[in-house]
């Protein structure tokens, strides 16, 4: 199984969104450009969520079958370890190892050795094929890297094989992910880190590394738009030297996690990917959320108002519905509307408010990652909640849709 050159993660918390994610795919195919779709969902979404992986799958065969897609499509167990990877065997075909845990945890001594010995072959300066430049490999930053992440590696290789013994050889895709982490990683821990998978023989399709600056969820980055560039192409050069001398899978390519919304790196990660021809996977997830709510609101009435409660309720409950993403949220309390505002607005109103339009005075990044994180309440109100995007379908579905395409595939992809 190899994954095209460019794929997108569209996750879909409540699992009702997959024909109007599927049609932003459609069109960009429509338009010369062709993305194989990843649903992805986590093992901490499911458990607050309520849903399971076969519910994933579920959704991804119903979407393909309604929209006559023939193309291959994926779905991810998502940043899973060995502790929750049994669920998703059996119903996923593309498996995401978050290995950044076992980041600077120690491997066995001998071990480390024989891999700083293997890499010792490589040349002291690299010159990296384009988009350019060159790294150094001196043999004391060869033992700090290898001490550092051959730990990481080795999970890496053992939850793959393990998934291996249950899906077969050859019949899923493995992204490995260091990017839930304190530190980003430097091109040349990348190739390091490609060396090591690549001797223990994990056939990695795709790799999250950290990039500097923030990657908040649901808003734009925050940070140095040129550093990220010169990261972005330096890591892209890497993998294709990785590529050619350790013998890893042609298709591997970089994975942007939390990568919706941040647009002030679309333009740049476009050029990047035409000057060089790489591919790339980018993984969304609560923006799908975000643009129920947004249709919700448009629709009126009873779904207006479900929609104001929603963050109502969020507002008291901000600290319990944070602290699992504590590192991926930045907000401001004070910047947040009070609830009494919030339940006097219009559609139009609350709408502007989500919406990441940062042209508009009305947009509201804090209210927006608030609720990003608040679709637990949503859970909890169970078939209430289910009931109301199902009434309002159709505009739930042109947001959606219009979302995926306008804001995110049409600015990063080559070839639209």
């Amino acid at each position: 199984m190899q994954i095209k050159k460019y794929s997108f993660g569209i996750g879909d918390r409540f699992g009702r969104q997959g024909s109007a994610q599927l049609n932003a795919l459609i069109k960009a195919r429509e338009n010369g450009c062709r993305i194989a779709p990843v649903w992805n969902k986590s093992h901490r979404e499911h458990q607050i969520v309520g849903t399971s992986p076969a519910d994933v799958r579920t959704e991804a065969d119903n979407a393909a079958g309604a929209c006559k897609w023939s193309e291959p499509y994926y779905v991810d167990a998502d940043h899973i370890c060995k502790d929750n990877v049994d669920g998703f065997l059996k119903v996923s075909n593309f498996f995401t190892l978050d290995v950044a845990d076992y980041i600077g945890k120690p491997a066995p001594q001998d071990q480390v050795g024989r891999f700083i010995e293997s890499c010792l072959t490589l040349p002291e300066e690299i010159s990296l094929p384009q988009p350019g430049g060159k790294i150094r490999l001196t043999g004391e930053r060869i033992a700090e890297v290898a001490g550092k992440y051959l730990a990481a590696a080795r999970r890496a290789a053992s939850l793959y094989k393990y998934i291996e013994n249950s899906e077969g050889k050859g019949n899923f895709i493995t992204e490995v992910s260091m990017d839930e982490t304190d530190e980003p990683q430097t091109p040349e821990e990348l190739l390091i880190i490609l060396k090591a998978l690549a001797e223990l023989d994990v056939p990695v399709q795709t790799i999250a590394p950290k990039f500097s600056g923030s990657f908040y969820k649901g808003i734009d980055y925050i940070g140095d738009t040129e550093a990220f560039r010169r990261e972005f192409d330096a890591d892209l050069a890497v993998i294709r030297y990785a590529v050619e001398e350790f013998g890893l899978p042609r298709e591997l390519k970089l994975s942007i996690h939390s990568g919706s919304d941040k647009f002030s790196l679309y333009p740049v990660m476009k050029a990047g990917l035409q000057h060089c021809g790489a591919g790339l996977h980018l993984k969304t997830a609560g923006t799908t959320w975000l643009e129920e709510l947004i249709g919700l609101a448009l629709a009126g009435g009873y779904a207006l108002e479900m929609a104001a409660e929603i963050y109502c309720s969020a507002l008291e409950r901000m600290e319990e519905l944070c602290e699992p993403y504590a590192a991926v949220v930045d907000i401001d309390p004070d910047r947040l509307p009070a609830a009494n505002e919030v339940r006097n607005w219009s559609g139009p109103d609350y709408a502007a408010a989500l919406r990441h339009d940062p042209s508009s005075n009305a947009y509201n990044p804090h209210l927006r990652q608030l609720l990003h994180v608040a679709y637990k309440i949503a859970a909890e109100l169970g078939e209430g909640y289910l009931d109301a995007l199902d009434d309002n379908r159709e505009v739930v579905a042109e947001n959606v849709t219009k979302n995926l395409y306008d804001r995110h595939i049409v600015r990063l992809f080559p070839g639209i």
